[in-house]
């Protein structure tokens, strides 16, 4: 079992919650790139079933690998269905949607606030999970951060009043999805497995709404965007979710939300080298930032638990 699991009192190490941070936010960092990369020319719920699809096949072999069937048990359907909505098919659909009508920086500046809101409710649902003044700090940093990396592109790349409310739904349903994940007992919490049922029920349930409301045409598309849908269901999708699972229930939903924070940092990098965008100062500034209150939250200690 991974240490600091449901369950275990066991706190994980420091690198064991950077790295894994860091890996999370550099493959999802990626999807706005890839997702762009298709040119807005697949419907955002064949965009959404396609990238679902791949993961959850990727998934599933490395299930099978690990020597475990890819079907899920009874005491895990529940959560497999709850995860594959709050944290699948519904924040993939929206993003796809949203980034038709936002610029990927006012869209990734409004999920950038799902830390604040899962740490707060964190704060109230888990007792280990209690705001002390060191991780406050950091989560106000980060945000801070955030706003100065890409804030002043919000008024560059227009979009309507529906992408911002798109994003907020992908915000939120994030924010549900991983207080949820932490939730969920131990002998139902194989983080593979998780990762695994969320990929599944995401792929499954935008193809149906995919087919029911666009028809098979809406997959076409995908042919000539063969390799960013392979990027983003594999990079984007599959390998992170499987390592954010392990930290999420490892690490808890507030440590595991600094990804929010990070991914901007790592959009605007990709920005740079692969479309050549120019780095100003106050994107090195903003960045410092960042990583100044990601390391106040996962250096900060966690709350004991209640007896």
């Amino acid at each position: 079992m991974t240490p600091g699991l449901a369950g275990s009192s066991t706190s994980p190490s420091r690198a064991f919650v950077v790295g894994h941070l860091l890996v999370c936010s550099c493959f999802w960092g990626s999807s706005f790139l890839f997702i762009k990369l298709t040119g807005g020319a697949i419907s955002p719920l064949a965009l959404a079933a396609g990238r679902g699809l791949i993961g959850a096949a990727a998934l599933a072999a490395y299930v099978v690998w690990l020597g475990q069937s890819p079907i899920p048990r009874r005491d895990e359907i529940r959560h497999w269905l709850v995860l594959g909505t709050t944290n699948g098919w519904v924040p993939n659909v929206l993003v796809a949607y949203a980034l038709v009508q936002l610029a990927s920086g006012p869209a990734a500046m409004i999920q950038a606030g799902g830390p604040l809101v899962t740490a707060v409710f964190a704060h109230f649902l888990f007792a280990e999970e209690r705001m002390g003044p060191r991780r406050l700090i950091g989560i106000l940093l980060g945000m801070a951060g955030v706003a100065l990396l890409i804030g002043p592109r919000l008024v560059e790349g227009g979009g309507t009043a529906l992408g911002v409310l798109a994003m907020v739904g992908v915000m939120l349903g994030y924010s549900i999805g991983n207080l949820y994940a932490r939730a969920i007992p131990a002998s139902a919490g194989d983080p593979a497995r998780l990762a695994l049922g969320q990929q599944v029920v995401s792929g499954l349930v935008a193809l149906a709404l995919t087919l029911v409301f666009a028809g098979p045409a809406a997959f076409a598309p995908m042919a000539e965007h063969v390799p960013a849908m392979l990027a983003l269901g594999l990079l984007a999708t599959a390998v992170p979710m499987a390592v954010f699972m392990r930290l999420i229930r490892a690490a808890g939903p507030t440590r595991a939300a600094m990804t929010g924070y990070l991914v901007p940092t790592v959009a605007t990098i990709l920005g740079i080298v692969v479309l050549g965008e120019t780095l100003e100062l106050r994107q090195i500034i903003g960045g410092c930032i960042i990583l100044a209150g990601v390391f106040l939250v996962t250096t900060s200690q966690r709350a004991a638990r209640s007896a």
